[in-house]
């Protein structure tokens, strides 16, 4: 059935109850690069949305035989770590992996340009470790609800799901931590002087943000949808004014201090753990903070690393 050194796994002498999690399984068991041949006596495409769905996009799928009685598909992992694929890229691909990055406090959103290689070198952190993490991330079962497959969306649906879930979300959000902030400072700054500093940061993520959101919203969104919508269709596309790098350039530059603030906020708070004497509004403040800082970080890896890139590629070609 198998030939473990050319990895051929023959899925028709399997009971079909059998055959996906086997083929997930000898998948899972494969290094970076290298590639499982599965034969079957139908197109297997099924399994390609289901390995995509639950493993991310991390894999290439190639026809070597197509029918009408045999099919034959190279399936081909592809390398993690040690490749030069970006963390951005990486987080992209398989949102597990993105835990991994946040554990090691690589910054794949501000900072998804860079290799892992080059990201553990600057912390220190030996690379080995977290390669080792990142392809046992791979092997972790799926989720109980299928990821969202962000990098295949549209462009203006992507922008205006960042409005409706991450810009919503700060807009409800914010101004209740601001609120505990003021309040626990009062309460207890006295005994916890780091809280000084957790009122600074946090209103300067605050003043940050408040402009931020809406020069997404009233300039840099509407030029990416407009460039979508040209993408579409056969009219000619006007940009509103100069390209969507210029508005995108400094979005990134926002985003990374807003990153740089995160950072800070979290080893100010002890990464947002609260100390004995805490009270119900301060163990609040910290929760609230740590969700934030969670969704800042998708919200900042949907730009950074999908629809900005995306938006600078798509106005070259209308």
């Amino acid at each position: 059935m198998n030939t473990a050194q050319e990895n051929i796994l023959n899925v028709t002498l399997l009971e079909p109850r059998m055959k996906h999690p086997t083929i997930f399984a000898y998948f899972d068991r494969l290094n970076g690069s290298e590639t499982l041949t599965i034969l079957n006596d139908h197109d297997p495409k099924p399994l390609y949305y289901q390995l995509l769905g639950e493993r991310g996009n991390i894999f290439s799928w190639e026809y070597a035989e197509q029918g009408p009685e045999q099919w034959r598909v190279r399936i081909s992992k592809h390398k993690t770590g040690g490749s030069e694929e970006t963390l951005g890229q990486l987080a992209t691909h398989d949102l597990r992996k993105a835990q991994v990055f946040k554990k090691y406090g690589l910054d794949f959103c501000c900072g998804g340009k860079k290799t892992v290689k080059q990201a553990c070198a600057e912390k220190g952190i030996d690379v080995s470790v977290v390669e080792t993490e990142l392809q046992q991330a791979e092997r972790q079962a799926a989720p109980s609800t299928r990821p969202l497959a962000y990098h295949e969306w549209k462009l203006d649906f992507l922008a205006d799901y960042i409005v409706q879930v991450h810009h919503s979300y700060i807009k409800k959000n914010l101004p209740i931590i601001i609120d505990l902030t003021h309040k626990v400072m009062a309460r207890h700054g006295h005994a916890h002087t780091e809280l000084g500093r957790v009122h600074e940061l946090v209103e300067a993520i605050r003043a940050e943000l408040l402009e931020h959101l809406q020069k997404e919203e009233q300039i840099i969104f509407p030029f990416i949808k407009s460039l979508a919508l040209a993408s579409g269709s056969s009219k000619e596309f006007s940009a509103p004014a100069g390209t969507v790098h210029t508005p995108v350039k400094t979005m990134e530059k926002e985003h990374e201090r807003i990153g740089k603030y995160l950072e800070e906020l979290r080893a100010a708070t002890d990464q947002y753990t609260a100390p004995a004497d805490a009270c119900a509004s301060y163990n609040m403040l910290y929760r609230l903070l740590a969700e934030f800082e969670e969704d800042m970080l998708q919200h900042i890896h949907l730009e950074n690393n999908i629809l900005f890139p995306k938006a600078i590629e798509m106005e070259q070609t209308v």
